[in-house]
């Protein structure tokens, strides 16, 4: 191939389904801080100036769903019917039931909190499914680079937005990042780099222009994120195509949580099961399966074992043990695949109720997952980010 593209993007904060997002793992985190045994299934829809939540939750914890609701579009910034959609005005309807007894029975011992290690076996995955953990050499977050500078970028466009560097920013926004490759898979160039963001129509009595828009996006985000030496003359800068974009967040298009997957992960590199993962209690393997299996492909890389590497799980709903561990090294392993996949088996924790210790998933730590990806992050309550496994798995090499 004469010429190897990729791309991969990222959403703001103030996106619409990043909203219910955030949303569903609000009410996650408030029942996990009153009950950490809470079975949370909780999915969030936003429209004009209506917010429905519903979904499946059996805890003891005592929650205002309504505030919950409310404080976070708040915090996201939408606080004035101006923009949009207003936290104090819109209306929110809440439709919770209680777990089905039929999904609980597998999981039920780890509900009791009677869980020994000889009663793991016992504690079974919530549903039936498969995850992929991803990790590459290809960044210091082990993450693909694509989505690592995508992240970048929307991440500086919230910066801007809070920190007034562009005052007339509104809160929905996203950025999308193409990456030229060299045949041996180093990155070559950047191709192609765009960003769109919601803004105000005026600002202090003046218009915003189109051309105010791209000079300040060019500047303050992209010069400010991407590296200058992938920047070329040939580099393709779109900054809010369309040429307007004042109408945005659940105004300007409905939102829904667990739409955007790759935004999520790895921005399209690896593989997905397809399991969404805010609004999910830690027995989801959707979830805790997706986090241990980044925990494993992450200690890997950085252990030698391999360059980049994808893992693949899979589950039973009511058993513990995986039914299946693959790994996908993509030619760079110093071991054959199959001999990794038995070393990870002995040790790595897949069970769910292991997989719960291992990373010390009973917290309140979710909302923040829900922004910028939930893999490549320097947070100490993202367990599974760790790399503290290096030396465990190099008594193999």
């Amino acid at each position: 191939m004469s010429k190897i593209l990729f791309t991969s993007e990222s959403v703001t904060e103030g996106h619409p389904d990043k909203i219910c997002d955030q949303i569903s793992d609000a009410i996650l985190d408030a029942h996990v801080a009153g009950d950490p045994m809470s079975r949370v299934a909780c999915e969030t829809i936003a429209t004009t100036g209506l917010v429905v939540v519903m979904g499946e939750i059996s805890s003891s914890a005592q929650v205002d769903f309504q505030k919950i609701v409310r404080d976070t579009i708040r915090d996201v910034g939408y606080n004035d019917s101006k923009k949009g959609f207003d936290a104090d005005t819109c209306a929110v309807v809440v439709a919770m039931d209680q777990q089905s007894t039929d999904i609980a029975m597998g999981v039920d011992n780890c509900l009791e909190g009677k869980v020994t290690d000889e009663s793991l076996d016992s504690i079974g995955a919530g549903d039936q499914g498969m995850m992929f953990g991803y990790a590459t050499d290809e960044t210091p977050s082990y993450m693909p680079y694509p989505i690592f500078l995508a992240h970048g970028l929307t991440l500086r466009l919230t910066q801007c937005r809070k920190e007034k560097i562009i005052p007339y920013l509104l809160p929905d926004g996203k950025a999308q990042v193409t990456l030229e490759y060299h045949p041996d898979g180093r990155v070559k160039r950047a191709d192609a780099i765009v960003v769109s963001t919601q803004h105000l129509d005026q600002y202090n009595g003046k218009e915003v222009t189109w051309e105010q828009i791209q000079a300040d996006v060019k500047k303050e985000v992209i010069e400010a994120v991407i590296p200058a030496e992938l920047l070329d003359e040939e580099t393709k800068l779109y900054m809010n195509p369309t040429g307007r974009f004042v109408i945005g967040g659940p105004n300007g298009d409905s939102g829904l949580t667990g739409r955007k997957l790759m935004v999520d992960t790895y921005g399209g590199w690896s593989r997905h099961g397809g399991g969404a993962f805010s609004g999910k209690d830690c027995t989801k393997v959707d979830r805790s399966a997706a986090y241990a299996a980044r925990y494993a492909a992450k200690n890997l890389v950085a252990a030698g074992f391999c360059k980049k590497v994808e893992i693949q799980l899979s589950y039973a709903i009511g058993v513990a043990n995986p039914t299946s561990v693959r790994v996908d090294t993509f030619g760079t392993g110093v071991r054959p695949d199959e001999e990794i996949a038995d070393i990870l088996t002995k040790e790595f924790d897949f069970r769910p109720e292991g997989i719960i210790r291992m990373l010390d998933l009973r917290r309140p730590i979710y909302r923040k997952t829900s922004n910028y990806g939930h893999f490549g992050r320097d947070d100490k309550d993202f367990t599974w980010e760790k790399i503290d496994r290096v030396e465990d798995l190099k008594k193999y090499l």
